[in-house]
């Protein structure tokens, strides 16, 4: 296994960019350069897990778990954006981990769990999950362009900047798609409620 600490000291993979990284492990297998990529965005991941899973042990854990999937997982998938497909794969470990959980049968609760926040109560977490489940349908419903912006600027948050310089896009179509891209999520979401 890693620890945290050992990753943050400098390594000579620190010059590469997330795809530099990813296909040099591919084509090496070395996972000095999977613990380089897992330690740029441990924060991010572990932030995932910990917003999800309510408890910084689990988390951490769930870090753990993820660390061993991306060994298997980089060489197994093309990965454009690094940092969006990590916040994807921890947010889907996570509701995995939640599903797998909420199976388990429960010998006996405290008094403390009975009477526990209601955003704690299983459904609240099937709730939220189906909500996530239903952006992601919409999501991929909206124009390339619209979501490819969408993705970039509230998944990754990026600038406008920073988006026309990954997308070539314009600044302003970056602002109309931004806002356009919302406006066609809120009215699928809307319809998606209604449907529900």
């Amino acid at each position: 296994m890693f620890n945290i600490a050992t990753l943050k000291k400098a390594t000579p993979y620190e010059t590469l960019n997330d795809k530099e990284l990813i296909e040099l492990y591919r084509s090496s297998a070395n996972q000095d350069l999977v613990a380089a990529l897992f330690s740029r965005y441990h924060g991010l991941m572990f932030g995932v897990c910990y917003q999800y899973l309510k408890d910084a042990d689990a988390a951490s854990d769930a870090c753990n778990d993820i660390y061993i999937e991306l060994v298997e997982k980089l060489l197994k998938y093309e990965i454009q954006q690094a940092k969006a497909w990590l916040h994807t794969l921890t947010r889907n470990h996570c509701l995995m981990r939640l599903r797998r959980e909420k199976k388990m049968p429960v010998n006996s609760l405290s008094e403390d769990f009975v009477q526990s926040d209601t955003n704690w109560h299983p459904d609240n977490v099937a709730e939220r999950e189906m909500k996530l489940n239903s952006l992601e349908e919409c999501l991929d419903k909206l124009k390339k362009e619209q979501k490819q912006t969408v993705a970039l600027f509230y998944m990754e948050q990026k600038t406008y900047n920073e988006i026309a310089e990954i997308t070539g896009i314009e600044w302003n179509q970056i602002r109309s798609n931004i806002q356009n891209g919302r406006r066609n999520l809120k009215i699928c979401m809307e319809g998606k409620d209604e449907q529900g």
